[in-house]
């Protein structure tokens, strides 16, 4: 559970359950299995059991629709950060179903559901064609190869905001066509973690001037533990490097130090539905102070 979440583009994190099984590039260094091994939970893989949460877990997203509705201010929530809603397990389904009288229980609360298994999606949903205003659906594409497999999927879910979550970014990626009709917000940022793989700032950029170009918000969250070599770092902090497609020389710094400006700004991008149930630019970048 995380209330006030540290994550920068929702304000409340919720898990239905714990633990997921890897299904492509993006998993191979899964923050959220490390987590869990951390806290002495097995929860990964296939047969691997799941945890799950009583009734005080469940209810705590009720509490954050009755102050978002005292206060006139709508809160996002993710869902789910150490688990995957459409993962393909029958033991799952109870908790599914509750989780969609939940969201429906909750208006007040916009459900951001990050999946890497959108081809399911449709089939486990209860909503048809009519879903939910509050409920934004994602998928993860961290490559080429994940944007040509999930993109399809994305396209034909018929959420009021769908996104992608380009993070941890492994490689270039081209989805311009998407830009136009079917994705309504980017996020995206490099990895993190002990075994990080470095990004090369131009995928970010090339990201940001697609984005700009067809008015899409772009969210830049992190470089993750890598971040272009810059002056005054010190000596130690510039020994582990690599040199990444476009030239640019990335150092280990970890993320706290790299930090999440791109070309000296903060990008902030964040959808809202407009009058024809399209999501419009609400924040730019915005320079460092």
């Amino acid at each position: 559970m995380g209330v006030n979440s540290k994550i920068e583009w929702t304000h409340h994190t919720f898990n239905p359950w714990w633990g997921c099984t890897r299904v492509s590039e993006a998993c191979v260094h899964c923050y959220a299995e490390s987590w869990s091994k951390r806290l002495g939970k097995q929860l990964w893989g296939p047969k691997s059991p799941r945890r799950f949460f009583g009734d005080n877990h469940w209810n705590e997203p009720k509490k954050w629709n009755a102050e978002a509705k005292r206060s006139g201010i709508r809160a996002r929530v993710f869902c789910a950060s150490m688990a995957d809603v459409f993962e393909k397990r029958s033991e799952l389904e109870q908790w599914r179903n509750k989780l969609w009288i939940l969201i429906e229980e909750t208006p007040e609360l916009d459900w951001l559901l990050l999946t890497k298994r959108p081809e399911l999606v449709n089939e486990y949903v209860p909503w048809g064609q009519s879903w939910p205003d509050n409920v934004w659906m994602g998928t993860t594409v961290e490559d080429q190869v994940a944007a040509n497999t999930r993109l399809p999927h994305l396209a034909n879910i018929p959420a009021k905001v769908r996104f992608i979550s380009a993070e941890p970014l492994l490689g270039r990626i081209e989805i311009k066509n998407w830009l136009v009709d079917s994705i309504d917000w980017v996020i995206t940022g490099g990895e993190s973690g002990a075994k990080a793989r470095p990004s090369s700032p131009s995928w970010f950029r090339d990201l940001l001037r697609d984005c700009t170009e067809h008015e899409v918000p772009y969210h830049f969250k992190q470089w993750g533990d890598w971040a272009p070599k810059r002056p005054k770092l010190a000596e130690h902090q510039t020994k582990r490097a690599s040199t990444v497609d476009d030239g640019t020389v990335m150092v280990r710094i970890g993320k706290i130090a790299a930090g999440r400006l791109l070309d000296g700004k903060t990008w902030n991008g964040l959808p809202r539905i407009g009058v024809h149930g399209r999501a419009n630019l609400t924040l730019e970048g915005r320079r460092a102070s």
